[in-house]
Formats: C-alpha cells, sequence, structure tokens
C-alpha cells in the first residue's frame, strides 16, 4: 500500500503519463521534471531543499480541515503532515521507546485509571499563540466527532492547568498511551468551536448515531479552515501549491525549527505512474510509494539506495457481504483464500518486497511469535494454495459447477468486479493477478481501477463487490491497531462516517474455535489493561476468530522498496544496521524522525 492522500483529477493520469512514456514521452517528463522544484543543489540555490512525493489534492476539494479521519485534507492523511502538525512522540518500533516532542512527560495511574500527559512549556503555534492543553482538549473532542476510537478506552478528558492533560479511562490500558502520544495537537483557534459542540452534544445525552449527532459529523467534515495553524517546524507555502507540487517553507516558531537543517520541503504530487519519471530524474530524494520491480532495478542503476523496512500490513480481498450473500457463507470465503495463490500474488506486485501470508492472523507475520504461543500458532489454519480444497468448500457451501463455471448457491453464474486504487502499482497488480487467479479458478472476475481518491470511499458506502483494501496496520507494532483496520476501518462502525456499512461483516459471530463471538468488544480488550500476558489471550482469541471468519482475505505482507538519493540535496541515511530502520514508513517515519533529530542534513554543498 501507499501512503499517499487522494490525486488531483486534473494532474497527469495513470495512462496518460504511461502513454506519454510508451510514445517517447519518457524523456519530455524527465526534462520537466528537472525544471521542476527549483533550489535544490543548482548554482545559486538560495536554501536547501528536501524533495519528496505523495499524491495530494489542490483546491478547491483539497482543503485544510486536517482532523484525523476527513477526507481530501492537503497531506493530512500522509507521514508529512508530521513536520506541520507535531505529535506529542514518535515511536521507535525496534527498542520499542518514545521519542518525546510536544509532550515533555506521561504517565498512567493505574490505581486512578488516568493517563497524564505533561506539554512543553514555550511551545508556540504559527499564529503566535502558546501550545496548551486546551488544544489537546479541544483536539480529543473533534476526535470524538469523528469515531476515533480513542473513544472507546476513556470516559473524559480534562486540563488541570495550562500544559496538563488527564484523560480518565474506562479501564487503564496500554493503547491509550499511543492514541495520545502519536496524536497530533490541533489548534484551539481553528477547532474550539467544533469541540464545544461536541461536548455539549454528548452533554445532552445524545450521541454520533442520533440526528443531531449525524448531523455534527456531516458538518464537521464539511469544515474547511483557510489555512492551516501549524506547531512543527515547518508550514504551508499556500501560493505554491499546483497540480505539479507544493511546498513546505520553516515555521520558526515550530518545534524544533533549530534542530531541522532543511529550509524547505518540497512535495511532488502524484501515485507511482507520475512520480517515478520524477525519481529517475533524480529530482526527488525519498519515496514510499509501491514501485514495481522494473522501476525499482531503474532506481538502482540512477544511483539510488533502497531501504525495505517493514510495513506490518498489505492488501487484502474484501467482500460485500451485504450485496452478495453467497459469501455470508465462511466457507466460501475460505475457499477463496485457498483458490488464490499469495506467493505468486506478492511476487507479481512487489518481487522480494512482496512477501504472502502465512499466518491469516489479521495483523503482521513478523509480529505473531510475539503474541501467540506455539500451540496456538500451530491452530490457524494456513489456507495453502490448494484449489481442490477450495473447489470441495464451495460444494459444501452449496455452489456447483457449469464446466469451468462455478454457479452460487442461488444458480447464478459466480461474476464479480473487482476494485482496485488504480494509482497504487502495487495493488493494482494485486487486484489484477487475483482477478486472473479466481477467473481461472472458474470465479469470473473483472479487474477495474479506481481514482485512488473514490475507491475506499466507494468500498464504505458498500458500492462495490469485490475490493482491494488494507489488512494490518503501520500505525503501530500493537495488534489491536491492527484489527481496527481489519474489522472497524472499511467495515460498520467507521463506514459509518460515509453513510455505509463498507463489508458489512457482523462482529457477532458464532465461531467453532471459541463459540459466540464478539469482535469489537475483544478488538477493544486486546488493547485494555496493563497486564500484557492478558492482553496475549485477547489477542489470541481474535487471531483465531479471524483466521476462521476470513472478514478479508490477506494477501501478501508489504516489505518497502524506499528509493533514497544520497549526497545531491541530502545526506546519508542511518546503515540499513540502525533499529529505525525497522520502523514502518507509514506511520513513525525514519526519515521524519531523522530530521527531527538532525540526522538527516543537507549533502555537502547542497545550501
Amino acid at each position: 500500500m501507499t501512503s499517499s492522500q487522494p490525486r488531483s483529477e486534473t494532474r497527469i493520469s495513470r495512462r496518460h503519463a504511461l502513454q506519454l512514456a510508451g510514445a517517447g514521452g519518457t524523456a519530455w517528463l524527465l526534462m520537466s521534471c528537472q525544471r521542476g522544484g527549483g533550489g535544490g543543489s543548482g548554482a545559486g540555490a538560495q536554501v536547501a531543499e528536501f524533495h519528496g512525493g505523495t499524491a495530494f489534492q489542490v483546491p478547491p476539494k483539497g482543503h485544510f480541515n486536517l482532523m484525523d479521519g476527513v477526507t481530501d485534507s492537503i497531506l493530512g492523511d500522509h507521514f508529512y503532515i508530521d513536520l506541520i502538525l507535531a505529535p506529542g512522540a514518535m515511536f521507535r518500533w525496534k527498542e520499542q521507546t518514545w521519542e518525546p516532542m510536544l509532550a515533555e512527560k506521561w504517565n498512567t495511574d493505574e490505581a486512578a485509571s488516568t493517563f497524564t500527559m505533561t506539554l512543553r512549556k514555550g511551545l508556540t503555534w504559527s499564529d503566535g499563540k502558546p501550545i496548551t492543553s486546551r488544544d489537546a482538549l479541544t483536539t480529543y473532542w473533534c476526535l470524538r466527532i469523528m469515531r476515533n476510537s480513542l473513544w472507546e478506552y476513556i470516559d473524559k478528558v480534562e486540563a488541570p492547568d495550562d500544559h496538563t492533560v488527564v484523560l480518565t479511562m474506562r479501564k487503564p490500558s496500554t493503547v491509550v498511551e499511543r492514541y495520545v502520544l502519536r496524536q497530533r495537537l490541533h489548534s484551539d483557534a481553528t477547532y474550539g468551536e467544533w469541540a464545544r459542540k461536541a461536548e455539549q452534544l454528548f452533554a445532552d445525552g445524545k450521541d454520533l448515531d442520533t440526528p443531531e449527532g449525524k448531523k455534527l459529523n456531516e458538518e464537521f467534515q464539511a469544515y474547511r479552515p483557510k489555512e492551516a495553524i501549524a506547531s512543527g517546524p515547518f508550514t504551508y507555502d499556500y501560493d505554491s501549491i499546483t497540480n505539479a507540487q507544493l511546498s513546505l517553507v520553516k515555521n520558526p516558531k515550530g518545534y524544533a525549527a533549530d534542530k531541522v537543517a532543511f529550509d524547505k520541503v518540497v512535495v511532488f504530487n502524484g501515485e507511482t505512474p507520475t512520480i517515478t519519471p520524477i525519481v529517475l530524474a533524480r529530482n526527488l530524494d525519498y519515496a514510499t510509494h509501491g514501485f514495481p520491480v522494473a522501476t525499482e532495478k531503474q532506481m538502482i542503476k540512477t544511483g539510488f539506495r533502497i531501504i525495505r523496512p517493514p510495513v506490518y500490513s498489505g492488501p487484502a480481498l474484501l467482500m460485500n457481504l451485504d450485496k452478495l450473500k453467497e459469501f455470508g457463507d465462511v466457507r466460501a470465503r475460505q475457499a477463496l483464500a485457498h483458490a488464490v495463490d499469495r506467493n505468486q500474488n506478492g511476487q507479481v506486485s512487489l518481487a522480494d518486497s512482496g512477501v504472502g501470508v502465512e499466518y491469516m492472523a489479521g495483523f503482521s507475520d513478523n509480529l505473531v511469535p510475539e503474541w501467540l504461543s506455539t500451540q496456538d500458532q500451530d491452530r490457524l489454519e494456513k489456507y495453502s494454495y490448494d484449489q481442490d480444497k477450495a473447489a470441495d468448500l464451495l460444494a459444501q457451501a452449496g455452489w456447483t459447477k457449469d464446466g469451468k463455471q462455478w454457479l452460487t448457491p442461488d444458480g447464478e453464474p459466480a461474476r464479480y468486479e473487482l476494485s482496485f486504487p488504480a494509482e497504487y502499482a502495487d495493488w493494482s497488480a494485486a487486484g489484477q493477478n487475483a482477478a486472473k487467479q479466481l477467473s481461472a479458478f472458474g470465479i469470473a472476475v473483472t479487474a477495474r481501477g479506481v481514482t485512488e481518491a473514490q475507491q475506499p470511499i466507494d468500498v464504505d458506502k458498500g458500492a462495490f463487490d469485490l475490493a482491494i483494501q488494507a489488512w494490518g496496520t503501520s500505525a503501530h507494532p500493537h495488534p489491536h491497531f491492527a484489527f481496527v483496520q481489519d474489522l472497524f476501518t472499511h467495515n460498520i462502525p467507521v463506514a459509518a462516517n460515509q453513510g455505509g456499512r463498507g463489508m458489512g461483516f457482523e462482529l457477532e459471530q458464532t465461531t467453532k474455535a471459541l463459540g459466540e463471538v464478539d469482535l469489537e468488544r475483544l478488538v477493544i480488550e486486546a488493547g485494555e489493561g496493563l497486564d500484557e500476558a492478558a492482553q496475549k489471550k485477547s489477542v489470541t482469541n481474535i487471531a483465531l476468530a479471524f483466521n476462521e471468519l476470513l472478514p478479508m482475505i490477506p494477501l501478501f505482507e508489504r516489505y518497502g522498496n524506499n528509493p533514497c538519493l544520497e549526497g545531491e540535496r541530502a545526506g546519508k541515511w542511518p546503515p540499513d544496521s540502525d533499529p529505525i530502520l525497522q520502523n514502518s514508513p507509514y506511520a513513525d517515519n525514519f526519515t521524519i524522525m531523522l530530521m527531527y533529530a538532525g540526522r538527516l542534513t543537507p549533502a555537502k554543498g547542497a545550501k
């Protein structure tokens, strides 16, 4: 999966970019890329620039309501936003330690069921106002409007003074630490009015499922601040935003502005097909797109170093259970898992950076041994590639065969459309390959690319048959966050933000392994408490239930193939042995953390 924001419909399309390349247009694209961006390491450059890339919407569709979960915000769900809105802290995944940022200290009081965070003194927003606990309270209340899972664990938030925030937990929980510390704070000057509305809504005994709550949610998502108030070392250069790129310029009042060695960050706009020629022109210093194998080889020849961090996630096959009643039978879903060669799917998509999922537990194979005992790992069905087993399961579920074509229990030919984000090269390849494999098996599947701005919205609204979206998560190594992605994000609990039910997978289920289960409750329990042994029990139960029920079918686990250009505008990244390179590139991005720490600096002579 890429980490990019929705792209603009008006810039060069994926198809047009490929047509240009196929018709001798590559040279034109490369020349235009070399002209773009300005500054860099060329003669007369006045600032130290860093060049990155992701897809983003441009105004008026793109906007500056940067609250988590609001769609179409400019960079709002990409790691570059961490340079504009600093979080409380960022996490080092290998060492399991935090790097304090806006937060100076924090602690959990088990007896009082509270989590307390103390903000650094002397921090300032870009508008000159101090950063205080009031901004934190405003952030948390606005997150409640967006159905953020933090509120599954807390009952209230308070600020006893200007720098202290106290969250009262329903039950002490280790994941509250992650929800709070990794959260980017937002200015009360921008969002205070909305926070007060949310407080009043719940004080009046209403919630987000009432007419008043639904109205507040809709109105908040439509809110469009004119500009963003920044806390980090950079802010938007609003006049620079075009279909091709935007610039982030130094916010001298921002946290760590004196440590970050770069003066400007240029972000080129585009998903993989559009970004590729910019990379090959050596006009990009770092990217996290899912580059095809042939492109990666070209990058290496062009002088890029490739860093392969674990992503702890990957593409999954989702089924619309509200629409496709035949997949309501778990045996039909299990059959699809056996029918697709996941190793082939990963190899076709990303070669060595796409590894077929083995455990099918709903979270990273890299983490399963840390959370499940050897005995419980042995209880997981591996769903090996076995089309005979797939056929047997379909027959048990009432499917029949007419020649080479499978018929559903209703006697209808099994024909479906599979959608995927068109601009994601790796997910596109995964979707096309899965469609090809299933069609060869006798389930006719037509692959269809949909612009990555629209495709997840269609999924949430239930406007799909089959779809490619993420399993697992790059957000944090605790499996709780992976299960939130698997069971909530494009399913009933969160798809409600788009007025739909997503996959339509009910979270109260009957299983052979565990009997009756409430998966929503189990996901919450997986993050509750301070006893890791108890959490492991909950994680094991969800993993066993997920493995049996297969609400989605994980295909492969992705490893990054991140190109880094060393020595032109930026200096050197740490060696592959450095533990920070084990960070997920889409959460606590190591390049951003290295910038904040002053460890990634301009190349000698670049300024």
